[in-house]
């Protein structure tokens, strides 16, 4: 904001407040009084004067000072009686009501002021000045000083953008061949990958100016003024020559439009979208500007942000492998003192489905616990309690309301996942099960983590179901169907999603046959087809009863691991093996 924008925005403050002044010296709080009370006050004589007026209530004054209003009683004697009590009387001219005229007049004349400085000050907002410097972060090369060897993991998302760092740096060994630089990238993935910091890799690496903004910054409630933030980030960014811009959540400006949808179109964001199409259009190949965007939803963006020309090309930056998770780790443990106790690629292999920020949250919460414990390094149990404080929620400290009953039955749904899981899915690494709660909420927790694998079979989501109703088909089989509790809540609703996508997205089932419903109900509100119900409701009845035969059969395993959970609150890997072995 400018000099004069402040000077307008203080004037107007400064107006406003004078008139609020005004006003409420003009106008007292109004008291009124019954006319029986008001000659109560004159014969007690409590009344100072009387301001007589054609009106149709008095105005009169205390003789403590107070100012309060009655009915006019419009008697020609009453003027007499008044004065026979040595009460003053003053008559109220025609002219007080031009001095209220004028004071209306004053406060409409305020209050237009201070309506044009504030319009003013709007229409320069909209009109110019929409993109002020200090909106765009403006990283020169001595400022970006991010490489790829910053950026662990996601060697394919990496390697796909080489060339673009390669061509920025050296664009004449590609215009010989006729190639033309890409004039948009879209980094697509779940977040927390990284998005962001291999976009500051790429103009690290290339040395030049890095713009970064949101693409909320982009949507105003005026019509007009997105577009004009785009011109204006455009007009900066081709006199600075060689440069990347970087909009994250370009979602915010590029979903999909709809021609007489459901959101009946939205002016402002469509108008902003048109602008940023028209800008990226009018490259040169010469400009050497690049736009890289993130999103977590690419399907959700308009098809012509993503035609050849505009965004050539989407690069996914998805949730890093055990080689990456464990790159990742040691690049946020570089810089902290680390015991010898600490496996940080054991870690990693425990790890599965975290994404870069939450492994670096993890990092930074086991040096919380290492700093608060005065341990002089980060020694397994500080990451074992960070681990358990990303995924599940710090344990909860006064555990006084939860009685026995309770913890027994903490105890055994716990016991119900750890037992199928060992059953039917040994390969699974079950590095703790605690019955501790923790302060998201959840009365226990049990680690359970898959191996690394691309693709997941038919059979091994069946089990991922079966092992989620371990806990519901634990608490039926100790203490009866009329018993079970709201512990299973988040369980069923895992269950519900698996079972879902097998029917609807995957074609895994021979009932509904090998389609994807998802693209048959894109644009259909007929909610679930009951024909889908039924057969995600007979999978998930058939697997229960498969749980329940096989935690029957194994119910002295149910009964120990329960047991040992509840002298011990907590197990970890070696402990429950023990008991499987036994």
């Amino acid at each position: 904001m400018n000099k004069k924008n402040i000077i307008l925005v203080v004037s107007s403050i400064f107006l406003i407040s004078l008139l609020f002044i005004g006003y409420r010296l003009k106008k007292p709080e109004k008291i009124n009084v019954a006319y029986n009370n008001f000659l109560l006050d004159v014969d007690k004589g409590r009344v100072d004067t009387v301001y007589l007026s054609d009106k149709a209530e008095l105005k009169v004054k205390l003789k403590d000072g107070s100012i309060i209003y009655t009915d006019n009683p419009r008697d020609d004697k009453f003027k007499e009686e008044l004065l026979k009590k040595n009460i003053n009387v003053e008559e109220v001219s025609s002219s007080a009501i031009g001095d209220q005229a004028s004071g209306m007049f004053l406060s409409l004349l305020l209050f237009a002021t201070a309506g044009y400085f504030l319009f003013k000050f709007t229409a320069k907002q909209r009109s110019g000045g929409l993109l002020d410097i200090t909106r765009v972060q403006n990283e020169t090369e001595s400022e970006v000083n991010i490489g790829f060897s910053n950026v662990a993991g996601n060697e394919e998302a990496k390697d796909s953008v080489r060339d673009i760092v390669d061509f920025l740096k050296d664009p004449e060994k590609y215009l010989k061949y006729g190639a033309r630089m890409p004039k948009g990238v879209i980094f697509y993935g779940p977040p927390g990958t990284g998005k962001t910091l291999l976009a500051k890799a790429v103009a690290g690496e290339s040395g030049v100016p890095f713009y970064a903004l949101s693409g909320s910054d982009f949507v105003q409630v005026y019509v007009g003024v997105g577009a004009g933030r785009i011109r204006n980030l455009f007009k900066k960014a081709r006199e600075k020559g060689k440069c990347v811009i970087f909009i994250d959540e370009i979602d915010a400006l590029g979903k999909k439009r709809e021609s007489g949808g459901i959101d009946g179109g939205n002016d402002e964001r469509e108008q902003t979208l048109n602008a940023l199409l028209s800008e990226m259009s009018g490259f040169k190949d010469s400009d050497g500007i690049v736009v890289i965007a993130a999103t977590n939803r690419l399907d959700i963006l308009d098809e012509a942000l993503l035609r050849p020309g505009r965004f050539d090309r989407c690069v996914e930056v998805g949730l890093p492998d055990v080689k990456s998770r464990y790159e990742i780790l040691k690049i946020h443990a570089a810089n902290k003192p680390i015991s010898s106790d600490l496996d940080l690629y054991k870690v990693a292999e425990q790890s599965v489905y975290f994404s870069g920020a939450m492994l670096e949250n993890m990092v930074n919460e086991a040096a919380i616990f290492a700093a608060k414990r005065n341990a002089g390094s980060i020694g397994k149990q500080d990451m074992d309690k960070a681990f358990y404080t990303v995924v599940a929620g710090a344990e909860k400290k006064d555990r006084s309301s939860i009685n026995k009953a309770d913890m027994k039955i903490t105890a055994y749904h716990e016991s119900g996942h750890v037992v199928i899981s060992k059953l039917i899915v040994p390969h699974n690494t079950i590095p703790k099960v605690t019955i501790i709660p923790s302060t998201r909420g959840a009365g226990g927790y049990t680690m359970n983590i898959p191996p690394d694998r691309m693709y997941k079979t038919k059979s091994e989501m069946e089990k991922d179901i079966m092992v989620s109703l371990g806990g519901r088909c634990a608490e039926e089989i100790v203490f009866g169907e009329e018993n079970i509790t709201t512990g299973a809540s988040g369980d069923i609703d895992r269950v519900t999603e698996i079972v879902l996508s097998m029917v609807k997205k995957f074609g895994m089932s021979r009932t509904t046959g090998i389609l994807s419903y998802d693209v048959l109900y894109k644009n259909s509100f007929g909610g679930i087809n009951s024909e889908i119900l039924n057969e995600c409701r007979q999978i998930v009845d058939g697997l229960y009863n498969k749980v329940k035969d096989l935690l029957i059969s194994h119910r002295y395993l149910l009964d120990k691991m329960a047991e040992e959970l509840l002298n011990k609150e907590t197990l970890d890997e070696n402990e429950i093996d023990r008991i499987i072995a036994a």
